[in-house]
């Protein structure tokens, strides 16, 4: 296959811009294949550099997509592609080629299969290991259903084949040798990082065995015919395959092998697999674009920040160098969690368990129970897979486990199954464990340091996606956290708790509710739950409290300081301001957090309003507050704007 050229055209190729359904790659011939091929990875190139998204797997999916949709007749045949992101051919070729213009963006195409963007997509799935049971359930329906004539076809890749949920579903698909389901296994050798396990090795030797159709392999112990492995950039091999798959009316295993990142020189010959999944990068190089120079016309001067995730490597690798009791675990995520500095340093002490989050958190708790100190590094979404283990494997036995959640709260354009907002309402209900928010790259160490040093039960630590923001410092350390801000004495108006990187939204509210009168007190707890006696008692002492979390407002932090003051009898109202409780889609964080009522300004509304039901005078100065908005409106603003002072 020709490398895509450096020079990319501004508009789809010909024979692209014909495909308006999968009926039209049908008729094409050999060669137009050829072509239509390379304009598909010409325009995944251009148009995903442009906005970001998942590139390398992308182009290595270009073949096998075009060779599904040649054989199988989507949608009446179902096509389920497991970790979602590696349906971009498919929804090119599914008639969605406009929306790639806002890929990922508000309004526009998500970067995984959507329900309500096609009847291609029965599945809105991208976490991973889930297509083949989803597979499973669809294929005893049709047997149900009298559908004999309807395939199911799941498209996996060897990284998450090595998933348990996945494993599961081929114990349960093998089984049923009547009920016939075709598993396409995309076997490029990695996920974002070479795939490890027995599993991967045993790919590994049938690649290396070659056309061994007939021979033993797990699949067949299991009750799968295999059939491969097969070129996956072959579509001709491809569609003689899956044919053959097809007409054998039982359970089967197509075993393709495809290079990640196939076509384009940078992505194939990523290493790191930086290209796995990109932000906006320059299609010549595939690097990040480079941004303006500071101080260049009508551009504003930027200060690049370490991002949370580097924070946390680098503390994370001081830390291993000063205990050796500390082992990091991973699930196939080493580089995008943070652990490889860790794991170059000190190899024998960070395991990678692949795509099976369950088994990483009972794997640390045997560790624990070893005598160490495992650091369990996963994104905030995928611990909700592992809510038992974390609650009767570590929990229960009180172990010294700290689960490092990165991606909490909004995460941006990967959309509803990414945002991690559910962690602090979940885990919440887990006895004995603690857990911090840290608003700034120097809470973060600290934090990590009183978790790894902590040895009476599990904690977790949760960050957000993207740079760490400017250090907002200590005005005074109290046993309930940290105080960030405190107008003048004795003023007991308003008392602002602020979940970690919602201290700085927090304090710019406590400095404009000072326009109107109003005494606020900004206190970031460092420790969220369980909530600590002594912010109860001082939460007590205000007259309005208002909590800030990028979480779900029910079950929260909000939600367990109403509790404690609760169980005190302490008759204080509260407004807790989080997220709200629906699957949020796909858009920027900062854009996604202002309409969820989590900017400054939504924090001063909340405060005003409040007051107005309860106190309607006017503060001082006779600035007339706000009425309360009706029910599922936000208040309007009533914060003067800067540089309009009305007091």
């Amino acid at each position: 296959m020709a490398q895509v050229p450096q020079s990319l055209s501004l508009v789809p190729g010909p024979l692209l811009a014909a495909v308006a359904g999968p009926g039209d790659v049908r008729g094409l011939s050999a060669d137009e294949l050829l072509q239509l091929a390379g304009e598909i990875r010409q325009f995944l190139v251009e148009k995903v550099c442009a906005t970001g998204g998942h590139l390398g797997p992308n182009l290595g999916m270009v073949e096998l997509t075009l060779a599904l949709h040649r054989v199988f007749d989507s949608p009446r045949d179902t096509l389920l592609f497991d970790t979602g992101h590696q349906a971009y051919v498919h929804k090119l070729l599914t008639g969605r080629r406009a929306g790639f213009e806002r890929l990922r963006q508000p309004g526009g195409l998500s970067g995984y299969p959507s329900r309500s963007e096609s009847g291609h997509d029965l599945v809105a799935n991208s976490h991973a290991s889930t297509a083949l049971s989803y597979a499973d359930g669809l294929a005893k329906a049709r047997q149900l259903a009298g559908e004999t004539d309807r395939a199911v076809v799941a498209v996996i890749g060897d990284g998450a084949l090595t998933g348990g949920l996945a494993l599961e579903a081929l114990n349960n698909l093998g089984a049923a040798q009547d009920r016939p389901v075709i598993v396409v296994v995309n076997d490029n050798g990695r996920s974002y990082a070479p795939t490890t396990g027995a599993l991967a090795a045993h790919l590994n030797d049938l690649k290396c065995g070659g056309g061994l159709e007939a021979c033993r392999n797990v699949f067949t112990d299991l009750g799968f015919t295999y059939f491969g492995p097969a070129d996956g950039h072959n579509t001709a091999e491809l569609e003689q395959t899956l044919m053959r798959a097809r007409a054998m009316n039982r359970p089967t295993v197509v075993h393709a092998i495809t290079v990640k990142g196939k076509g384009y020189g940078p992505a194939e010959q990523d290493a790191a697999d930086c290209l796995h999944a990109v932000g906006v990068v320059d299609t010549a190089t595939g690097r990040p674009a480079p941004r303006p120079a500071p101080g260049a016309v009508g551009t504003a001067t930027t200060v690049s920040r370490p991002s949370w995730t580097g924070v946390f490597a680098q503390s994370l690798l001081s830390l291993a160098e000063q205990r050796e009791e500390v082992v990091a675990v991973t699930a196939a995520m080493l580089r995008p969690t943070g652990l490889h500095p860790m794991a170059e340093r000190f190899p024998q002490r960070v395991f990678d368990v692949g795509i099976a989050e369950q088994h990483a958190v009972t794997s640390a708790a045997g560790l624990a129970m070893g005598g160490y100190h495992p650091v369990v590094a996963i994104y905030a979404t995928f611990l909700n897979r592992a809510f038992d283990q974390v609650l009767m494997d570590v929990a229960l036995h009180r172990l010294a486990v700290t689960f490092v959640l990165d991606r909490a709260g909004i995460t941006g354009p990967d959309g509803p199954s990414h945002h991690g907002m559910w962690d602090l309402s979940v885990f919440s209900a887990v006895p004995g464990l603690r857990i911090a928010a840290p608003r700034d790259a120097v809470r973060l160490d600290e934090l990590l340091c009183e978790a790894v040093a902590y040895g009476e039960g599990p904690s977790l630590l949760r960050f957000p996606k993207g740079p760490t923001p400017a250090e907002l410092p200590t005005v005074e350390r109290c046993e309930g956290g940290d105080v960030l801000h405190r107008s003048a004495a004795g003023a007991r108006d308003v008392l602002l708790v602020a979940a970690g990187p919602m201290g700085q939204r927090a304090c710019e509210a406590a400095r404009e509710l000072e326009e109107f009168g109003i005494g606020a007190t900004v206190i970031d707890p460092r420790w969220l739950l369980p909530v600590h006696p002594a912010l109860t008692d001082l939460a007590a002492g205000y007259r309005l409290i208002v909590t800030v979390e990028d979480n779900l407002r029910h079950g929260g932090l909000g939600t367990t300081l109403l509790q404690a003051l609760g169980d005190r009898a302490a008759q204080v109202p509260l407004v807790r301001l989080g997220l709200p409780h629906t699957f949020i889609e796909h858009g920027s964080r900062e854009g996604l957090l202002e309409r969820a009522g989590l900017s400054a300004e939504a924090i001063t509304n909340a405060v005003l309003v409040a007051r107005s039901i309860r106190h309607p005078a006017p503060p001082a100065g006779g600035v007339p507050l706000p009425r309360p908005a009706p029910a599922g409106q936000a208040a309007r603003r009533t914060v003067p704007s800067a540089g309009r002072r009305t007091r």
